[in-house]
C-alpha cells in the first residue's frame, strides 16, 4: 500500500481547500480509518492522537470498594419433567436450546398398559353406575334395604375413583411443558424405557435469573449491610448491577456459610444457567488509579501497556495490576501514573511501532 499517497490525501482534506465539503469531524473520522498508517506518517505522540478515541487518560478516581464471593448462575424458574408412568419413548418433539409453551407436547410414552387399565375402570364405572340406578329406583319402590343403597352407591363411588386415576395414568403418557421457556437439557432418547421418577427434560424460563453465592459466616453482620452488589462475569468483562440481594437467614453447618441470592435484570445476552460469576457486595468506597481492560497487553507473565505522549513513539511499559473494580476497570499498583496516556489498542500500538517509517 502506497502510504504517502494517504499522507497527501490527509494533508490535502487539513487546508481549507474544501470548506463545505469535509468537516473537522469527518476528517478526524477519516483519520482514524486511516490509523493502520505508520508511526512515521501519523506520529502517535501528535496533537492529533489526542483527539482520536483509541486511547484513554489514566485517572485516579472513587471506584466502590466490593467483598469479591465466587458464584453461579441459576435459573429463578426452572422445572425438570420426571416419567410418571412406565414405558419407552416413542416420540421426541423437541431438543436441547428449542423455546416451548406451557402445555405443550414435549413427547410421547408408550402408554398401551395404562390404557387398558383405563378402558377396565371405565366399563367397571358404567357397570356400576347402572346397578346403582337400579337399586336407587328398586329402594324408591320398597324392593331393597337402605343398606343395599348404600352399598350400590359405595360401589358407583368406588368405580369413579378406578376410573378417574387410570384416566391420568393415561394422560401422563403424553409430556407436556410446565412452564414457558427454553429447554435446557433432554435426559432421555427415543426408544429409552422411561420409569416413574425418571427425569425426562429440564426447562428454564431465561427472563428471570439470578446470582447464587456462599456468604463466609464472620462477614455475614457486615454484608448485610451493603448499599448494593455487582455482578461480574469474568470471561466477557461485563458487569451487572443486581436487581436485588437476598441473603437466606439459615447457614450450613458444615461449611458455616450463608446462601445469598442476587437477582439479575431481564434479558441479559450471553448469560444463561450455570455459568461462572462473581458476586461483589459493595462495602464502601476509596479513591484508586484504574485502566481500562482493552488497555492491557499480556504475554506470559508480563503485563504491559502502551504509554502515549508528545516525545516520540508509544512506548511499552509493564505495569503491576490488582483486582477488577466496578464498571469493569482493573486497578493500577505500580508503572503507570496519573494523567499519562495509554493506547486502547495496544496490539496496533505494537505493530505501528515495529513498522519503520515510509520514505
Amino acid at each position: 500500500m502506497n502510504f504517502c499517497k494517504y499522507k497527501h490525501i490527509l494533508i490535502l482534506m487539513n487546508t481549507r481547500s474544501y470548506p463545505n465539503l469535509l468537516s473537522k469531524g469527518l476528517f478526524l473520522l477519516l483519520q482514524a480509518v486511516l490509523g493502520l498508517l505508520p508511526a512515521g506518517l501519523l506520529p502517535v505522540g501528535s496533537s492529533f492522537a489526542a483527539d482520536l478515541p483509541a486511547s484513554v487518560v489514566v485517572q485516579s478516581r472513587d471506584v466502590e470498594i466490593g467483598f469479591p464471593v465466587e458464584a453461579t448462575v441459576e435459573a429463578v424458574h426452572q422445572a425438570t419433567v420426571a416419567a410418571q408412568i412406565a414405558g419407552r419413548v416413542i416420540d421426541i418433539r423437541v431438543d436441547a436450546g428449542q423455546r416451548v409453551k406451557q402445555g405443550e407436547l414435549l413427547m410421547r410414552l408408550d402408554a398401551r398398559e395404562a390404557a387398558g387399565s383405563d378402558t377396565s375402570a371405565q366399563a367397571a364405572l358404567a357397570q356400576a353406575s347402572a346397578a346403582y340406578e337400579r337399586t336407587k329406583n328398586l329402594h324408591a319402590q320398597k324392593f331393597v334395604s337402605q343398606a343395599a343403597l348404600d352399598q350400590a352407591a359405595a360401589a358407583w363411588k368406588a368405580a369413579q375413583g378406578a376410573a378417574t386415576a387410570t384416566g391420568a395414568g393415561l394422560s401422563h403418557g403424553s409430556v407436556t411443558a410446565p412452564i414457558s421457556g427454553i429447554v435446557a437439557q433432554r435426559h432421555i432418547e427415543p426408544g429409552e424405557m422411561a420409569a416413574p421418577g425418571r427425569a425426562l427434560i429440564t426447562v428454564f424460563d431465561p427472563k428471570g435469573l439470578r446470582v447464587i453465592a456462599s456468604l463466609p459466616q464472620y462477614k455475614l453482620s457486615e454484608l448485610k449491610k451493603a448499599s448494593g452488589a455487582r455482578v461480574e462475569f469474568p470471561e466477557s468483562g461485563r458487569w451487572v448491577d443486581a436487581v436485588r440481594v437476598e441473603i437466606l437467614p439459615t447457614v450450613d453447618v458444615r461449611s458455616h456459610t450463608a446462601t445469598a441470592r442476587l437477582y439479575l435484570p431481564d434479558n441479559i445476552e450471553g448469560v444463561v444457567p450455570g455459568i461462572y460469576a462473581r458476586a461483589h457486595f459493595i462495602i464502601g468506597k476509596a479513591k484508586k488509579l484504574t485502566v481500562p481492560l482493552a488497555a492491557v497487553l499480556r504475554r506470559g507473565e508480563v503485563t504491559a501497556v502502551y504509554v502515549l505522549d508528545d516525545k516520540g513513539p508509544a512506548r511499552l511499559r509493564q505495569v503491576r495490576l490488582g483486582e477488577a473494580v466496578a464498571g469493569g476497570e482493573l486497578e493500577v499498583l505500580a508503572g503507570i501514573n496519573s494523567g499519562e496516556r495509554v493506547s486502547l489498542v495496544p496490539l496496533k500500538a505494537g505493530i505501528e511501532l515495529k513498522t519503520p517509517p515510509a520514505r
